[in-house]
């Protein structure tokens, strides 16, 4: 239906100021069954533009952005089990409940009359524009913060005058309104995620038996472990900060210059466990890897598979057990976190990979029908709190079967979010500290070495569950991880800068295999890469692999070629050189770390973050107040040491560093829980002199 000619003041396109915009009904007019009583029928037409304006825009504002990421992140909905209708119904709430959100005001303003409805339109107009206008001059431009609200708030005024006095904006607004449908159906059809949406095929084919015995299989893979985080000065394993990880090394063979091919796990894994280098960006599930691990055992063993952020073993092979959070209750708010993120006038402080968590034993309503450990540190029945509920699962699991099993895990340990000291306890920590910079780079390794010392007593319960089931003996045993991390300053993390700048810390990861029977330990520096996991595996169960892959059995020998590839995209594989890494000591503790120290003169002030978590500690929730974080005044240099004591023992030294965008200057980690007591603990902040004498901080 075409539109209705425009009243005569408008022709010449001016209008006296708070006439309406065009479609409006006359004033006085009353809206009934779809016409306008006492006027120019349009009224319903009216609405049904608004609407299409609002749609439009909230596609633009909400639907693109979220389904977008969303698309992109496959990984997301693997990790949460969601299943097709959940997805589903999660496109259905992104697409629709913003709108009718939006929508709604203004259909309520109607009841105030013309002017109400008209102007509330045209507020939400401007508001959206300018939501707009945020994502689009924080990809477009340098501005952030209070300067790009500023200037989005310049841009939605400017299109609101403009819709309320010209037609060609609504209309291009009208036509956006096509957007979600076209938004929705590229997430479904063509997006990354399409693959879990819409599975293509159930698995590859079944590797074939042969002759020989066919033993049980234990994989172990951990993430985010360099090599160099587990070795001591004598480039072997730390014995004394990691005990378990060198009984493994002491019964097993250390392929120690071992290398993962991707920092990133959705394509690492699926590499291990296919034996393929990555190819294609594709999801990290069955029906785009079909021939892999599972299927290749699967027709002879029964597969037990704890997967974390992969769904690589389909459900004629392994229906996973429930251990992370699942429902449509986690999605939506997991969903609302990535939308604050993708439509801020900030960059984002938190690592999306970091929303991995793993759920504890209570929140999965696992009992305590568990083995106790025979580490009396460990405080197994004071812990389950902080006990990963996916690896109590995988210890339960672990017993001598009729058939041949393969027992596999996957465990986000020691991954970040760094959460765990050594003895198991956890603590909280906000989670956009920067992991680098100065002062912040170190902060993070303690964290990350501390959290390993934890991953370090799993590795112990493991072994101690393995020989207490007798399955020790019988198994191949498999530990590894997927990939490392960097710590270097200026190249943190696990992308192309840190390979190319720490390549040690980010390739090469601790990759110990034990065969059936084996009891002795031994090294093999083979130029091993993680292809060769899954062909090394298939060797030693007695399994033909019925598919060729990339890499080679460790029965085999070894590789004549010394170089190593790294994909941080599939299929560009980047050449990486050297050999295994040398030993990176870690933080050298300070002098006065394990001091008592007694009163000392005032000089100064510091604000510290939950002051009130010392008022009441209680150790048996398996909960410190480990991380300790504030601000100290401007005039405070940077690089400034500050002493962090407990109870009158001081258990940090940190620095002071220029102020981060949360507003901290310093931030340290009491890794010692012995530092605290049940009760009342004592927090005191030390200025610290070159001469190391001590200035006691006022904390606020």
């Amino acid at each position: 239906m075409a539109e209705p000619a425009p009243p005569p003041d408008r022709a010449g396109g001016d209008r006296p100021s708070g006439d309406r915009p065009s479609g409006d009904p006359p004033s006085g007019d009353r809206v009934s069954g779809g016409r306008v009583s006492g006027g120019r029928p349009g009224g319903w037409r009216t609405e049904l533009g608004r609407l299409a304006e609002v749609t439009g825009l909230v596609g633009l504002v909400v639907t693109q952005p979220l389904l977008d990421v969303l698309g992109r992140s496959p990984d997301f909905f693997l990790f949460h089990r969601a299943d097709r209708g959940e997805i589903m119904l999660l496109v259905a709430l992104v697409a629709l409940v913003p709108t009718a959100a939006v929508a709604l005001p203004g259909a309520l303003s109607r009841l105030a009359g013309r002017t109400a409805r008209s102007a509330t339109h045209t507020l939400l107009v401007g508001l959206l524009i300018a939501a707009l206008a945020v994502q689009v001059g924080r990809h477009g431009t340098p501005l952030r913060g209070v300067p790009l609200l500023l200037l989005a708030a310049v841009a939605g005024a400017a299109w609101a005058a403009a819709h309320r006095r010209w037609r060609g904006p609504g209309r291009m607004l009208r036509l956006a309104a096509a957007g979600p449908l076209l938004f929705v159906g590229l997430f479904v059809f063509a997006s990354p995620t399409s693959t879990v949406v819409l599975p293509r095929g159930e698995g590859g084919a079944a590797g074939v038996p042969g002759p020989g015995n066919h033993p049980p299989v234990v994989v172990l893979v951990l993430d985010e472990l360099p090599l160099v985080s587990l070795l001591g000065a004598d480039g072997r394993i730390d014995a004394a900060r990691f005990p378990h990880f060198a009984e493994l090394a002491g019964g097993s063979t250390w392929y120690r210059n071992a290398t993962g091919v991707s920092g990133w796990t959705p394509y690492a894994l699926p590499a291990m466990l296919t034996g393929r280098y990555p190819q294609r960006a594709v999801a990290p599930h069955y029906s785009q890897y079909p021939d892999n691990l599972f299927t290749a055992l699967g027709g002879l063993y029964d597969v037990r598979a704890e997967e974390s952020i992969t769904r690589l073993c389909p459900p004629s092979r392994c229906e996973q057990p429930v251990s992370p959070e699942q429902g449509m209750g986690v999605l939506i708010r997991q969903a609302g976190g990535l939308l604050r993120q993708v439509t801020a006038p900030v960059d984002s402080r938190v690592d999306p990979e970091d929303s991995y968590r793993e759920r504890t034993r209570a929140e999965a309503g696992i009992d305590a029908a568990e083995p106790v450990p025979a580490d009396p540190k460990f405080r197994w029945d004071s812990l389950d709190d902080n006990q990963p509920a996916r690896f109590a699962s995988f210890l339960a699991g672990l017993r001598p079967a009729p058939r041949p099993t393969l027992h596999f895990l996957h465990l986000l340990m020691p991954h970040s979010p760094w959460a765990y000291l050594p003895s198991g306890a956890r603590y909280d920590a906000p989670p956009d500290l920067p992991n680098d910079g100065d002062g912040w780079a170190e902060l993070a390794r303690r964290r990350h070495l501390a959290q390993l010392g934890y991953t370090d007593r799993l590795i112990g319960e493991t072994l101690r569950t393995l020989r207490s089931t007798g399955l020790y003996d019988q198994a191949l045993l498999v530990v590894t991880a997927d990939h490392g991390v960097s710590f270097t300053p200026g190249a943190q993390g696990r992308g192309m800068a840190a390979i190319r700048t720490a390549p040690g810390e980010v390739a090469w990861v601790p990759t110990f295999v034990k065969a059936p029977g084996q009891r002795a330990g031994r090294i093999d520096d083979r130029n091993w890469q993680h292809v060769d996991l899954l062909p090394t595996i298939a060797d030693e169960a007695a399994i033909r692999l019925p598919w060729p892959v990339d890499g080679r059995s460790a029965r085999q020998a070894p590789r004549a070629e010394a170089g190593k590839v790294f994909y941080d995209r599939p299929g560009q594989p980047t050449p990486v050189a050297g050999g295994v890494p040398a030993p990176i000591a870690p933080p050298a503790p300070h002098p006065l770390v394990g001091a008592a120290v007694g009163d000392r003169p005032t000089g100064g002030t510091a604000r510290v973050a939950d002051l009130a978590a010392f008022d009441a500690v209680d150790p048996d929730t398996g909960r410190l107040p480990a991380a300790v974080w504030g601000d100290v005044p401007d005039d405070v240099p940077d690089g400034t040491p500050l002493a962090i004591a407990v109870n009158g023992r001081i258990g940090a030294v940190v620095p002071v560093v220029p102020r981060d965008a949360g507003g901290r200057r310093f931030a340290a980690l009491l890794a010692d829980d012995r530092l605290f007591h049940a009760g009342a603990n004592r927090l005191t902040i030390y200025r610290v002199a070159p001469d190391n004498t001590l200035l006691t901080l006022t904390l606020t």
